[in-house]
């Protein structure tokens, strides 16, 4: 039998700090979010500054109460997971600067994810058995795409909103 692999997903691309444990890529053992929604709704939308410093403020602890909430310790952690892009630029490297220096610290392989992959290996958590090749709408902030997913990590965009 082949050994379980824990990643430790860090998302930190707009307004929330999120740090999950993954098992084999469809169970989560833990999901920890960190929302800023109270603090920019006085602005009536995301402030980016204050997006990137309040994640700077949350990133640590976040991921330690989700290594604690999987049971699990740093060690465990097989590969860190960051964001690495589509998203505000301050805020992904809050989360990309902390997943480097956690993988450096703990000898561990940084594997940067697509925030738009991201969204569509969710379906792999919430739909166990499914398998390429499908069909999926990628709903993103203002981003919406009709992906054809090939494989795994071959994906063919078939429409995309145009602003």
């Amino acid at each position: 039998m082949s050994k379980e692999i824990l990643t430790l997903g860090i998302e930190s691309s707009c307004d929330e700090t999120s740090v999950s444990v993954v098992k084999n890529g469809r169970e989560i053992l833990s999901n920890i979010i960190d929302t800023q929604i109270p603090i920019h709704e006085k602005y009536g939308g995301v402030v980016p500054e204050i997006a990137s410093r309040n994640h700077i403020e949350a990133i640590s602890r976040v991921t330690k109460i989700a290594i604690k909430e999987a049971g699990i310790d740093f060690n465990d952690v097989d590969a860190i997971t960051p964001t690495y892009g589509p998203g505000l630029v301050g805020a992904l490297l809050v989360g990309l600067s902390y997943a480097k220096a956690l993988a450096f610290a703990i000898n561990k392989p940084l594997v940067g994810v697509n925030h738009i992959q991201g969204h569509i290996a969710a379906n792999y958590i919430t739909y166990k058995e499914l398998k390429p090749p499908f069909l999926c709408v990628m709903m993103s902030g203002g981003n919406t795409q009709i992906i054809n997913v090939k494989d795994y990590t071959k994906f063919e965009v078939l429409r995309k909103n145009k602003r």
